[in-house]
């Protein structure tokens, strides 16, 4: 591969809060395979385990860079730029065939996870997971179209099954993935559809106002039902948790209005549901929301170009690799909206 080193030094996440720096042999791209110079990464909460436990797996999962190498059976030119999908599916599966990418009954791997992903210089990629992005989207803005446009978007899509007349919605949790989704919801169902959004730390609910939310502190002691009569409202149609935790997801499913959906986007903690109040006589519905479909980063493209402005503002802080130690640190304070490491 001419200009392509050997071995190049990456990210080494050790344990115990430590980020350090070793070397990896830069692989070459096998049938069906691109090599992509990874150019911005995005920070995420699911990387936690990793920064406490180390592994010897390269992080990163919401990459963005350029195609250098490609193998044989591909069509994607080299210097293409795109995003990386998390989720290295299959193709063939009964799920997959229909659509359904995100639950790919034999994934090959996650990037980040159980494969070198975008913390490194390079990332070897099945041409199925590369989504080619237009020349003058930049690699950070190209993230966006993963855990923020992707998962929140998906989180909308799903609550549309559910209730087509969505009038009002609440988010629980105002994290990157709560801005995502609110964001997405602002752009996917109007302006003029009310988007609640609650959390106990000052900064996300600040910058959520900015992105149109209306903010509900539940920081010492108060509720979402107080912060939801706040607003004038008592109900809402859609509920969305981004935080996982078991209080914020029964306070959300108690808003609803009858006919009304609760969306599980944050994996953790349980729900307890009384099912006759709960579920049978209110109609109300309870979804799960796990990443997104390959096929729905087309026309978050879309929205990416007609609203690049506003969704970069989910974007907060921007780190060399070099800093990346730093960069984890600051993000896991919880005051932060989207933290990119740039390269």
């Amino acid at each position: 591969m001419s200009g392509i080193p050997e071995a190049v030094s990456v990210p080494h996440f050790v344990g115990g809060g430590r980020i350090e720096t070793w070397r990896k042999p830069v692989p070459a791209p096998g049938p069906g395979q691109l090599l992509v110079q990874v150019k911005a990464n995005a920070l995420c909460g699911s990387e936690r385990p990793q920064f406490r436990d180390g592994t010897d797996v390269t992080p990163g999962h919401e990459a963005a860079g350029v195609v250098v190498a490609a193998g044989s059976n591909t069509t994607t030119a080299v210097g293409t730029p795109g995003a990386i999908f998390l989720m290295d599916f299959c193709g063939q599966c009964r799920s997959c065939r229909h659509g359904f990418t995100n639950q790919c009954l034999a994934k090959r791997g996650d990037m980040g996870f159980n494969r070198d992903g975008g913390y490194g210089v390079y990332e070897l990629v099945h041409e199925n997971i590369f989504f080619p992005t237009s020349t003058d989207v930049t690699p950070t803005e190209a993230t966006l179209l993963l855990d923020i446009m992707g998962t929140g978007g998906h989180a909308i899509r799903r609550a549309h099954l559910a209730h087509r007349d969505i009038e009002s919605v609440i988010i629980a949790g105002a994290g990157p993935i709560g801005l995502g989704v609110l964001a997405m919801a602002r752009i996917m169902l109007g302006p003029d559809v009310p988007v609640y959004i609650f959390d106990m730390v000052d900064y996300r609910l600040s910058l959520a106002e900015e992105l149109g939310g209306k903010a509900i502190s539940v920081a010492n002691g108060k509720t979402v039902a107080e912060g939801l009569r706040r607003h004038g409202v008592d109900v809402v149609d859609i509920a969305i948790d981004t935080s996982g935790k078991k209080v914020a997801r029964e306070a959300s499913l108690h808003s609803l209005a009858q006919r009304g959906a609760l969306i599980l986007v944050g994996h953790g903690e349980d729900l307890r549901v009384d099912v006759s109040p709960d579920m049978i006589a209110t109609e109300r519905s309870v979804l799960g929301s796990e990443y997104f479909a390959y096929s729905e980063m087309a026309v978050n493209a879309k929205y990416l170009a007609e609203h690049r402005t506003y969704l970069n503002k989910i974007i907060t802080h921007r780190f060399g690799v070099d800093e990346i130690q730093h960069a984890f640190e600051l993000f896991f304070a919880g005051e932060t909206g989207k933290v990119i490491i740039e390269q």
